[in-house]
């Protein structure tokens, strides 16, 4: 596999993984999801055992679906990220990385200005703390976008390996992992393992160790 080959596939996982975890699932998305045999052409990476557990839990959701199940799948869905009550796999970096655990905390103010820093902008749909776990994931899709466009482009490849190793990676395996083990679905269960592959291999692609850092949840 080529370097340019590997970071379209991390791209494209990037940019499915930010679509599911965003918002609440819909009859037509999941649907698209059955219909483009999403397990199946998941890529395959390192073909470890996450990859092979999350495709087999995805391939099992596809196997199951129907629309009645729809209200499951949104009820896993809050009670894993949104609410009501608090979610068992909170999405947003603050409340690992603050001890209030709250979101929007200081963690949160340090990411906008590493934003500003690096130009690095997003459209929302409506108002979020910036350090959701989905946005993360947006940012990961442009990065790479422009380092596959200009191989030299080492502000882009930098910003990168920042994001990682400051930002998002001390934190985000702690989220997935309690994900997990609260799903309740094949499917979110499914996401997370593989959410978690792709966050190791992307690790390991651009030679990114996580800065040690104290979570408090």
């Amino acid at each position: 596999m080529t370097a340019t080959s590997n970071l379209q596939e991390l791209q494209a996982i990037a940019r499915v993984l930010h679509n599911l975890l965003l918002d609440y699932p819909s009859e037509s998305s999941l649907q698209q999801l059955v219909d483009d045999q999403i397990a199946q052409q998941w890529p395959v990476l390192t073909d470890s055992p996450l990859n092979k557990q999350g495709k087999a839990a995805l391939a099992l959701f596809a196997t199951k679906w129907d629309s009645s199940q729809i209200n499951q799948m949104k009820l896993d869905y809050g009670q894993l990220f949104f609410g009501p009550g608090e979610p068992k796999a909170m999405l947003w970096g603050s409340v690992y990385m603050g001890e209030q655990q709250i979101i929007n905390d200081t963690s949160t103010v340090e990411l906008m200005r590493f934003y500003q820093q690096f130009g690095i902008s997003f459209e929302l749909k409506y108002k979020q703390p910036v350090d959701h776990l989905a946005l993360f994931y947006a940012v990961i899709d442009q990065l790479l976008e422009q380092m596959m466009a200009d191989p030299k482009n080492n502000v882009a490849k930098e910003a990168l390996i920042i994001l990682l190793q400051q930002h998002m990676l001390p934190w985000a395996g702690r989220c997935l992992d309690l994900a997990i083990e609260h799903a309740e679905t094949d499917l979110y269960k499914g996401v997370a393992l593989l959410a978690k592959d792709f966050q190791s291999s992307l690790a390991t692609t651009l030679n990114v160790v996580p800065m040690p850092m104290r979570l408090f949840r």
